[in-house]
Formats: C-alpha cells, structure tokens, sequence
C-alpha cells in the first residue's frame, strides 16, 4: 500500500522519494527520520534514521526502516548543490491506525443485511412449501 502522509501501522516501512525536478539529480541527497519533539536543536539525539547525503541520478530514493513504536516523526530531506541547498520536511504519524472509510463500513453492512434477510426468507418459504 501507498500512503502519503501517515503510516497506520509500525514496523517495516518501504520509503520513497522521488525528484519532482530533473536539476536536482547531480545534487547529494541526505535523508533523516526525526522524532517530533518541538525541537530540531540536537538532530543526532532525535534521529531514527540517516541516510547520509549521496547522489541518486535516477532520481529516486528508496529505504526501509522498521517503527517499533507508534507516534509523531518528521522526515527532513536536504539536497544540496555547489550553490544551493533545499531542505524539505514532510511531519508524519506511526502506528495511529488507518482512517476509517465510513462509506464502505456502512455499505457492507447493508449488503450483509439484505444478505441476511433474503437468506431467513427463502428459508421460510422452503420450510413453508414442505
């Protein structure tokens, strides 16, 4: 499954990032998971994971990391050039559950008491014929 914003569920998570500009290519790319904790002061103290800047020519940049445990993070993506450095942050939640579809909850539900009533009913026109 994708998800762009929050993952319902800890443990192993398969991450990707893609270049939305083509001029960032040549450029390194540093990766950090942060806990969120109001303070970026001491990033080494709240980082979960590191990916040390490295240059992703195909423009992609793919990890895993495995969530222990549920609650806030912060992803902080750095490109820089010889120039320039962009830093993106992309705040996220662990392990909060998924949202629930609240359509699809009460669809099922009517399909399974139609279900239910169609089935009592030719059950009782069968016994009612014998």
């Amino acid at each position: 499954q994708e998800f762009c914003e929050d993952i319902p569920l800890i443990g192993r998570t398969v991450v990707a990032l893609d270049y939305i500009n083509e001029e960032l290519r040549p450029m390194t790319t540093e990766v950090r998971i942060i806990r969120d904790t109001g303070s970026e002061e001491n990033l080494d103290a709240i980082t979960v994971f590191h990916l040390p800047p490295q240059v992703y020519s195909n423009g992609s940049v793919t990890f895993e990391h495995g969530f222990p445990e549920a609650g806030k993070f912060i992803g902080l993506v750095t490109v820089r050039g010889e120039k320039e450095e962009y830093v993106s942050r992309f705040p996220f939640s662990v392990g909060a559950g998924g949202k629930l579809n609240l359509p699809y909850i009460i669809g099922v539900i009517v399909l399974a008491a139609v279900g239910a009533i169609f089935f009592i009913r030719s059950k009782k026109n069968k016994t009612e014929a014998a």
